[in-house]
């Protein structure tokens, strides 16, 4: 069934737990997962103390997000500071105007079509077929919050609302930020590859049971 993203629905969808975008806690001897090799400062996910603090807390576009590494990193994996190649990263102010489809049940959407004359229309860079990779969602632990970029490529349709709709102007957001991949130009390993950056640590509630 055809689903289209506005206000009404992003905030009418309250299935979901209250903590499916619960804070990021664990400990300061708690490894960084293996496949992020960068080497900034007390890597991107917060330890509990730290939580709501520092240089990743705050997720608002690649370029941004990726300044506090040296370039010593720079260096050695270039491949982590660019979008991949058929990947594209675009803020939106809400309602997005955006119809998704799931790909199967409760696993992955695609943009089916766009609303005439929405945000993501007049924005002109989504294409009907474009695989939602990633989405920015706000996670809070009393008075501290974050805003992260969380691979959604197994996000089912109200995952995605409640990620969306969590962006919130009181958490200081204007926009959310989705990341798309295009079929026919991205390399699907490549993809991948670059999303494990951002996937939250095992055993933090940030990794959400999808």
């Amino acid at each position: 069934m055809l689903k289209a993203l506005s206000v009404s629905i992003v905030f009418a969808v309250t299935s979901l737990p209250a903590n499916a975008f619960a804070p990021a806690i664990f400990t300061a001897s708690t490894p960084l997962p293996s496949t992020t090799q960068l080497h900034a400062e007390n890597g991107i996910w917060n330890t509990a103390g730290s939580f709501g603090k520092g240089k990743f807390r705050f997720y608002n576009g690649l370029q941004s997000y990726m300044e506090p590494f040296p370039d010593e990193d720079r260096e050695l994996y270039p491949e982590m500071f660019k979008l991949p190649k058929g990947v594209y990263e675009l803020p939106l102010a809400k309602p997005c105007g955006i119809l998704f489809e799931e790909i199967e049940p409760k696993r992955g959407v695609y943009v089916q079509g766009l609303v005439e004359g929405g945000n993501a229309a007049r924005q002109g860079v989504l294409q009907d077929g474009d695989v939602l990779i990633g989405v920015t969602a706000i996670q809070i632990s009393g008075a501290k919050w974050e805003r992260r970029m969380i691979p959604a490529k197994k996000f089912g349709f109200d995952l995605v609302v409640s990620a969306i709709g969590s962006n919130e102007e009181k958490w200081g957001c204007d926009n959310v930020i989705l990341m798309v991949e295009r079929p026919g130009e991205a390399d699907r390993e490549e993809v991948d590859k670059f999303l494990e950056f951002f996937e939250p640590p095992s055993d933090t509630p940030w990794k959400l049971p999808v």
